[in-house]
């Protein structure tokens, strides 16, 4: 698409986006004149889709914005994505205040209960409550479900956005199809994404990640919804890299630091959740399923071995273990550890090893304040932990891991769950305890940083009220 005509486009979305009753005419010119080429040219990979990039964000809505839609994998049992939603709903109701939110999600009641907004459930099941035992209604049952209940997903998305100014794709790993295209992968995504469009809806992707995309349909979608976006932002300089290598056209999109950098601090005086006669070690755990690598339980069995012998060698240096985790699925893990523990070393002091529940963001991000230094598995233990200055070793499953340890200029301290070993960790911790002081002093400047640059990002998209 030539440069003229893609301004001439984006242009245009003002227009709809400030007189709804003439969508449909202007659509019907939009479509016409611009997807046919671009979408073709999506779905052949070129590179030179979704160049609209990072328009001026002063561009992007009216003098008023009445209501924002947050679209995610959002549920109160994955403390990492509820703290992207908390962080961004947080800084949404501080610069608008009077504007209202709704959250797209997969748990909706949950999320209603915790924030008290509507919340609306990415897809739902038709005859969801009807469980017929014959097989041949089973079968007839799916098929309706997953065929011709297709029109009503369409027509409850069509609903939900009716009077939405923004619809708002914040953070998280969303674009992947890791868990399948449907729900909240990327063909749910593309359904949501089309009607905002339809609608003159502002789509905007903040700070987001992405990978693995598997498969053909979803690298497709996925660069057919970035293509149609207002606003695109990552999280780190490898999502913008792996989309880049899927054919987005990623050179004016920003990279942005993940929304949880922008939560407050925990205060270390009310995370005193007992004495410390020893220092304490945040040790973060993870249910791996080697579903983002390709690897499974060869892989698990080895990292649990590796932790139980850095584990036991942290005992015996006189420090205490807390146990994090990011996932209420995460408990059996916890528990499998300390099985592992027993079994190793029978006479180990099981009062030094402190595990106690996590049920929300609070919980974790209190637990991890009452730590002198952490080593982290899942992403958001890492960052939570940066947030709150303390000294952290990542064990990377994912690019995002290693991406955000760069970041910080702390590569050294980022170790691969394949191929991970006790002496591995032993070695990390050794080197991150000799420098204790230097490395807390680096994280509090980087992550100020990263603050300041999530502060003005809520601000050029949500504009503070007057």
């Amino acid at each position: 698409m030539k440069g003229g005509h893609l301004q001439e486009r984006q242009n245009e979305w003002p227009k709809l986006h400030s007189n709804r009753a003439r969508n449909f005419s202007h659509l019907r010119t939009i479509v016409t004149r611009s997807f046919p080429e671009r979408w073709w040219r999506v779905l052949r990979g070129r590179t030179d889709v979704g160049s609209s990039g990072a328009p001026s964000p002063a561009s992007l809505w009216g003098p008023t914005l009445q209501q924002v839609a947050f679209f995610g994998n959002f549920d109160p049992s994955n403390f990492g994505n509820e703290s992207t939603l908390r962080a961004m709903l947080d800084n949404f109701h501080r610069l608008q205040p009077n504007a209202r939110a709704i959250c797209i999600t997969t748990n909706p009641t949950a999320i209603t209960a915790t924030y008290g907004i509507r919340a609306i459930g990415i897809e739902r099941t038709l005859l969801h409550a009807w469980a017929p035992r014959d097989r041949l209604v089973q079968s007839l049952r799916r098929i309706f479900n997953g065929v011709l209940s297709e029109p009503y997903q369409w027509i409850r998305a069509w609903s939900t956005l009716r009077g939405v100014d923004m619809l708002v794709i914040p953070g998280t790993g969303l674009l992947t199809d890791a868990y399948g295209l449907r729900g909240w992968g990327p063909y749910g995504l593309f359904r949501w994404s089309v009607v905002a469009k339809i609608y003159g809806c502002k789509l905007i992707f903040l700070s987001v990640g992405a990978g693995p995309l598997n498969t053909a349909a979803g690298r497709c979608l996925a660069r057919i919804i970035l293509s149609l976006a207002d606003y695109r932002s990552y999280r780190d300089r490898s999502t913008k890299h792996y989309l880049e290598n899927i054919g987005v056209d990623v050179g004016a999109d920003l990279v942005c630091p993940d929304p949880a950098f922008s939560l407050a601090k925990s205060d270390p005086q009310q995370s005193q959740l007992r004495p410390k006669p020893r220092k304490i070690v945040g040790l973060g755990v993870m249910h791996y399923t080697g579903r983002f690598a390709g690897t499974g339980d060869t892989v698990h069995a080895n990292y649990l071995r590796s932790l139980v012998q850095f584990v036991l060698w942290l005992i015996e240096r006189n420090y205490d273990v807390r146990l994090l985790s990011g996932d209420v699925g995460d408990d059996q893990v916890r528990e499998e550890l300390r099985r592992l523990l027993q079994q190793a070393s029978p006479s180990y002091e099981s009062g030094r090893i402190i595990d106690e529940p996590i049920r929300s963001v609070s919980d974790l991000l209190s637990q991890i304040s009452a730590t002198d230094l952490v080593v982290a598995t899942r992403f958001h233990n890492a960052v939570l932990s940066l947030l709150n200055e303390k000294p952290t070793i990542s064990i990377s499953f994912h690019h995002k891991c290693a991406s955000l340890m760069n970041t910080l200029n702390m590569s050294k301290y980022c170790l691969d769950i394949d191929g991970l070993s006790g002496q591995a960790l032993i070695e990390a911790f050794s080197d991150l305890e000799a420098n204790e002081t230097e490395i807390a002093s680096v994280i509090r400047r980087k992550t100020q940083q990263f603050r300041e640059e999530m502060d003005r990002q809520y601000r050029a998209i949500f504009r503070e009220q007057p």
